[in-house]
């Protein structure tokens, strides 16, 4: 599992082209291989061989209770073994509807030991959210937090819904209760029915044996996990990810990090629910026998006593969380000298903000790239300690067995020169099979092997890729991704509304904030902090508006569609104060 093991040879699916063909070996890092044989083997495996090496090295921290390797995969054995007995089947989908708790990394291990499809679903989630997912992904289980039971209750009737798994953050907290009162404050209790198809997830791992069926498991062709994404028109859609796909993803994480077995320590702030937490803060970790400290619900200070406390040296961050620990007043009363390496997603990162992380704590701090389709990462800067390899403002190098080029936006066909503008499409072995029951879809942005990004950039002569633009309407609110569609269907909803468009406006503190631009129906009356409630109301916190402009007509094309690109730049021309709440 040492990265550093890996030989730099080609991988029996992998086909290299010429070295000189691909600028960016001229710069590649010395100790990363530039092709890897990743194992063929289900997801699952990683942990098993985690607890057969290394079985008394500590595998979770949550909130000072630590749990073994050897621990963690008794628990995830005991919880495969409770769901095989309520005849969850291999290929079913399996949601979980939880924050990083111990509860999130057994039950999702413990899925894929029957062979079973795993659908996260983000904890902010309301119930609409969580409903469409549900129905689509056609899930029959579903893992979830005790405290979110009220969205849960009343999808019951409308979902295919047959287990529900309650569990509860005390269940794997040390004996002292003060933590939990300390880090949460007072923390409401649902009490959830004793009914049928209603479990505990506590009672469940008690009651069962550490003895799962055993399944026969196609790495390559088997899903792993139903991700969803917003894809290419906002509507979400599961990304489909076998086990190979995120194998590969966390052992090239692991080489990239220059990891060593059972030695890093990582910082898992990250949700795990989100394909970027989930790769390198759950899946490269276990892979590297790696300690990771579980943080639900983090603070700027909290960080910063985790990080001094446990000795972290890695962890994945988005800009606005390396924003606040660096722009926090008591950054300096604190020891960060542990931290080796981080990597910044889903966002650019300011040249300011990481400049002033790699002062503060003496580690490297660089800026990545990736999507939900490609496991995620396909992107990074190198660990270079001297910073001189490292380009700012760039996404860095494409990863081992990872492809890349810059194509014509018009046809898509055509590959571009060296500093020219297109669409950035991708090749490797983390790339999805495709949308979930849209073959549509996935005909649109998987074509002979490549996946379309949508992101328009650029690659320099020495094969650094740049973002430049979007080619899709997706707004980032710190690192969470905002779909305009999503929430326009529900501005509609409002009797109102005669026409609205969402569109992200940059915000120095948030990066971009959802504004809404809205036409309302003749003889209709209504305010800007009405709109702002109504969708509040319907989907996730990150995802609410926080300002909305009235206008008598929208920008709109030949064909009658609404230019987002339009309202988008006439923001990006204005000149204001951070929003507040952002």
């Amino acid at each position: 599992m040492d990265s550093s093991n890996h030989k730099d040879k080609h991988c029996a699916s992998q086909v290299l082209l010429p070295m000189e063909q691909k600028p960016w070996f001229k710069h590649w890092p010395p100790q990363v291989p530039k092709a890897i044989a990743y194992p063929e083997v289900p997801l699952c495996n990683l942990l098993k061989k985690a607890a057969e090496k290394h079985p008394t090295h500590t595998a979770i921290i949550f909130l000072d209770k630590k749990i073994t390797y050897k621990e963690l995969d008794t628990l995830s054995d005991k919880f495969a073994t409770a769901l095989h007995d309520l005849n969850v089947e291999k290929g079913n989908r399996v949601a979980l509807y939880l924050p990083n708790i111990p509860q999130f990394i057994i039950s999702y291990y413990g899925a894929l030991k029957l062979g079973e499809t795993i659908t996260t679903v983000n904890p902010l989630y309301k119930e609409r959210e969580l409903e469409h997912q549900l129905n689509d992904s056609r899930a029959e289980t579903l893992i979830f937090l005790d405290l979110l039971y009220p969205n849960v209750k009343a999808l019951r009737e409308k979902t295919k819904l047959k287990h529900l798994i309650a569990a509860n953050i005390r269940e794997y907290l040390p004996s002292t209760k003060k933590i939990l009162g300390k880090l949460f404050g007072k923390v409401p209790s649902f009490k959830i029915p004793r009914e049928s198809g209603i479990y505990s997830f506590k009672e469940l791992v008690e009651r069962y044996p550490p003895q799962p069926s055993k399944v026969e498991i196609n790495p390559k062709e088997d899903l792993a996990a139903l991700q969803y994404t917003g894809g290419t028109t906002g509507v979400p859609k599961g990304a489909m990810l076998t086990h190979y796909n995120l194998v590969s993803n966390a052992v090239a994480c692991a080489a990239w990090l220059h990891g060593k077995e059972a030695e890093d320590v990582f910082l898992t702030v990250l949700p795990l629910s989100h394909i970027y937490g989930m790769t390198t803060s759950m899946n490269g970790p276990i892979y590297l026998a790696g300690t990771m400290i579980l943080v639900p619900r983090p603070s700027s200070l909290e960080i910063l006593k985790v990080i001094q406390k446990y000795r972290v040296t890695v962890f994945c961050g988005v800009p606005t969380l390396y924003a606040m620990l660096v722009n926090h007043p008591d950054i300096r009363k604190y020891n960060l000298r542990s931290i080796k390496f981080c990597i910044s997603g889903a966002a650019s990162l300011s040249p300011e903000v990481q400049k002033k992380f790699i002062d503060l704590t003496g580690g490297v701090l660089v800026e990545g790239y990736g999507l939900t389709e490609s496991s995620p990462v396909t992107h990074s800067n190198p660990f270079d300690p001297t910073m001189k390899t490292v380009k700012v403002g760039s996404i860095g190098l494409p990863w081992p067995d990872t492809d890349a080029k810059i194509v014509d936006l018009k046809t898509g066909k055509k590959e571009l020169p060296v500093g020219k503008i297109g669409e950035i499409i991708i090749k490797g072995p983390q790339i999805m099979k495709g949308y979930w029951n849209k073959p549509e879809e996935t005909e649109a942005v998987l074509k002979n092997g490549w996946l379309y990004t949508g992101d328009i950039g650029k690659m320099d002569q020495d094969g650094y890729f740049y973002v430049t633009d979007r080619k899709k309407d997706l707004i980032k609110y710190k690192g969470y991704s905002v779909y305009p569609r999503e929430v326009e269907d529900v501005i509609y909803e409002h009797t109102a509304v005669k026409l609205c468009a969402v569109v992200g406006k940059p915000d120095p503190i948030a990066g971009e904030i959802p504004k809404a631009f809205i036409v309302l129906k003749e003889g209709a009356k209504a305010d800007g902090e009405e709109i702002v409630k109504f969708v509040k109301t319907k989907v996730a916190p990150f995802k609410a508006i926080r300002e909305v402009e009235f206008r008598t007509e929208l920008p709109m094309t030949a064909v009658g569609k609404v230019l987002h690109r339009t309202l988008r730049e006439e923001e990006k021309q204005k000149k204001g104060k951070p929003t507040k709440e952002a």
